[in-house]
């Protein structure tokens, strides 16, 4: 989970009633509004996002009020789920497998976007019910100030030095967090060799964090010296924050690995104003958004005909030279998940 601060509005109506809108009426009240579900990381903390920029350009060009709602990605799931037999929202962004996990609770309903032909056939529901509107890779932050040279594997995060000085986001709460397991089980050739790993990290651990967001202040600020954390976020973090450095940790003597961790957007259910989500939907995909996704958010183009040619994205495109991309079985995570969580919290008493 990737937290940015939120603003009052937002706080007020994470905390509001789970029938109640941000101003007091019900979510059907309001036909120029569409409300949106997200996991964090997309929304600027000064409002310099890409979710700031889309939505403001949305708003301009409908006439239709976004209506925002942050947090991890189960925490929208879970949500959504409370609120199944009533809808609040209209769309729903989260990072995998959470989308999985909301389409095989039934959350999701099919809709392909204006610009979905456009997004590789691995980014997007086979069943037409979710598609990625930005992409992103899973990676590591550390002090790029206080650690000289970077790191380069996972081993080296067993040094004493990293005691009390390392933490990562919980997984099943935190889509980073999850993702920390995935990468893990890759590396390492199989859930038991994972596990016994991040065991003995846990004696470096700073322990359990439900905000991923959190973590890249404090590695530069020296709080911490290595946090988990993803591609986007933190490059766009990383214009504010000197010392944050990214890197994708190898197993010893290998390659540093990495997989996709895109933000995949569907239509909710009975969506009180599903024609206002849809338009959203397309207008997120639309080639100019897509175009921003770089150059703004620090993320990578959902569509593929979308060449970003900006300073970010030939950035970013140098920071994944020579970093092994995989692909995990998001279906087999999907089913898997509440015992892979469970396995992991046995192992490192979590």
């Amino acid at each position: 989970m990737r937290k940015n601060t939120l603003t009052l509005a937002t706080a007020v109506c994470l905390l509001a009633a789970p029938l109640t809108a941000c101003d007091g009426t019900s979510a059907a009240a309001d036909t120029k509004s569409v409300t949106v579900y997200s996991a964090d990381g997309l929304k600027g903390e000064n409002g310099d996002g890409w979710y700031d920029r889309v939505f403001e350009d949305f708003e301009k060009q409908t006439g239709i009020k976004v209506k925002y709602v942050e947090g991890g990605s189960g925490e929208m799931v879970q949500r959504a789920v409370r609120e199944k037999a009533n809808p609040q929202a209209d769309v729903l962004v989260t990072l995998p497998p959470f989308i999985q996990q909301a389409d095989g609770k039934g959350l999701l309903q099919k809709y392909a976007p204006e610009g979905a032909g456009h997004v590789g056939t691995a980014d997007k529901a086979a069943d037409g019910t979710w598609t990625s509107v930005v992409n992103n890779y899973f990676g590591f932050v550390y002090n790029k100030k206080e650690v000289n040279p970077a790191p380069t594997t996972w081993e080296q995060l067993l040094d004493a030095k990293y005691k009390d000085k390392l933490q990562y986001s919980t997984p099943g709460v935190a889509g980073d967090g999850t993702a920390v397991l995935v990468k893990a089980v890759h590396d390492f050739g199989g859930k038991d060799a994972a596990l016994a790993y991040l065991k003995k990290l846990q004696a470096n651990n700073v322990g359990p964090s439900a905000s991923t967001g959190k973590l890249a202040p404090k590695v530069d600020k020296g709080e911490l010296l290595v946090a988990n954390g993803d591609v986007q976020m933190n490059h766009a973090q990383s214009k504010t924050m000197p010392h944050l450095g990214i890197w994708f940790p190898a197993r010893q003597g290998g390659r540093p690995t990495t997989f996709a961790l895109p933000y995949a957007a569907g239509l909710l259910t009975k969506a009180p104003h599903g024609d206002n989500g849809r338009k959203l939907l397309d207008f997120m995909l639309g080639a100019r958004a897509q175009r921003q996704v770089s150059e703004i958010g620090g993320g990578f183009s959902a569509r593929e005909d979308v060449k970003a040619t900006d300073a970010d994205a030939t950035a970013l495109a140098a920071l994944m030279r020579g970093v092994q991309v995989f692909r995990p079985d998001w279906a087999d995570i999907d089913k898997n998940l509440t015992a892979y969580v469970e396995d992991w919290k046995a192992a490192t008493g979590s």
